[in-house]
């Protein structure tokens, strides 16, 4: 990683790297603010604008749309007192802006918090070289071989860009992320890594962030971040964003009862939950869940124990111990978390 310039000093100021997302549902812009001092709450940063014209999130004659901070995490690139800044999108009469799904999640986190929601995601996403068509790693004419020796595999036959997930993991303990593993996935130069728990709110920030982290890391590569949830037709594996889920009574002996209640009313939202789970109401997913490749069908909700074939999957140790949580296998890896976990919550618990 080139750092030239990254040493010198910064003559008592710092710079805040503003996060957003755009028009799009799925990707992250930013920009960088000039702060006088280290901050060390929200409350101590200036909204900002944008020109929501070139993100799809507004018109040329009425271009500016608001960024007001969230959250903060220590920054990884620049480091020092650095910070990025997960924010939230608002339109010029103050409310939240319609690409703005975090809003609406924390007012039910809020509503429900003593239910004590944590949730863990598994985000799986795939290498891809910087034209961003041909998977990274892959032979420039034909295919790899077969799937089966590439999820966890070890040695440079079986995978690609363990740099790039090496350094990923150690920026997101940097700043403060709540990454708590991540391994080689089915198809080649598909990874995963998971964020978690995280209580309530804060599941969608660290995501998003955890995203902006691991891209800005692949630039350094030359490498593109793929988080369609299927980036390559026939018999390979998609990539999903695994969603696992416990409230307070289903974390203590005698739990069970409460896990299995949440999945049956889950079970009658079933559509609704699909249009949540991905940024195009379920049409990226429907290339995913065909019932194949670990997935259950798109059209049928089913859920089991041990099954990855299903909708839903309570853990065999839960089962065993009789409390613990549950994952909801629906969530495409292109989603985002603050609709996902919304979504949930909004069915469990009102």
């Amino acid at each position: 990683m080139a750092t030239n310039f990254m040493d010198l000093d910064q003559n008592g100021k710092i710079q805040a790297y503003y996060i957003w997302i755009d028009g799009s549902g799925q990707n992250i812009r930013g920009k960088t603010k000039t702060l006088d001092g280290p901050v060390t709450s929200v409350d101590e940063l200036p909204e900002w604008n944008f020109d929501g014209s070139s993100t799809n999130q507004s018109t040329g004659a009425n271009s500016d749309v608001y960024i007001r901070p969230v959250s903060i995490f220590k920054d990884p690139f620049r480091r020092g007192d650095n910070i990025l800044v997960m924010c939230e999108c608002y339109s010029p009469d103050d409310t939240p802006h319609p690409t703005n799904k975090r809003h609406a999640c924390n007012a039910l986190m809020e509503k429900y918090k003593d239910q004590k929601p944590w949730f863990g995601i598994e985000q799986e996403y795939t290498m891809f070289d910087k034209s961003g068509k041909h998977p990274y790693g892959w032979p420039q004419n034909g295919f790899p071989g077969p799937q089966g020796p590439y999820y966890c595999g070890v040695g440079a036959d079986r995978v690609e860009g363990r740099k790039i997930v090496e350094d990923h993991y150690r920026a997101c303990l940097y700043a403060g992320v709540k990454i708590a593993g991540s391994n080689a996935e089915v198809m080649p130069s598909q990874w995963e890594y998971q964020v978690g728990p995280c209580e309530g709110i804060e599941m969608g920030d660290h995501l998003w962030v955890s995203r902006y982290i691991l891209c800005r890391v692949a630039e350094e590569y030359g490498v593109v971040i793929s988080y369609d949830p299927k980036p390559i037709p026939g018999d390979w594996n998609g990539a999903g964003c695994h969603t696992n889920i416990s409230t307070l009574p289903m974390r203590v002996e005698g739990g069970m009862p409460h896990i299995i209640s949440a999945i049956e009313k889950m079970s009658t939202k079933h559509k609704e939950h699909i249009e949540e789970y991905d940024p195009t109401c379920g049409a990226d997913n429907a290339r995913r869940l065909t019932g194949l490749h670990e997935t259950a069908s798109i059209d049928q909700f089913s859920y089991g124990v041990a099954n990855r074939g299903a909708s839903i999957r309570i853990p065999r140790q839960c089962e065993k111990d009789g409390y613990g949580y549950f994952e909801d296998r629906r969530p495409a890896s292109n989603c985002d978390p603050y609709a996902v976990t919304a979504r949930i919550i909004k069915s469990i618990c009102e």
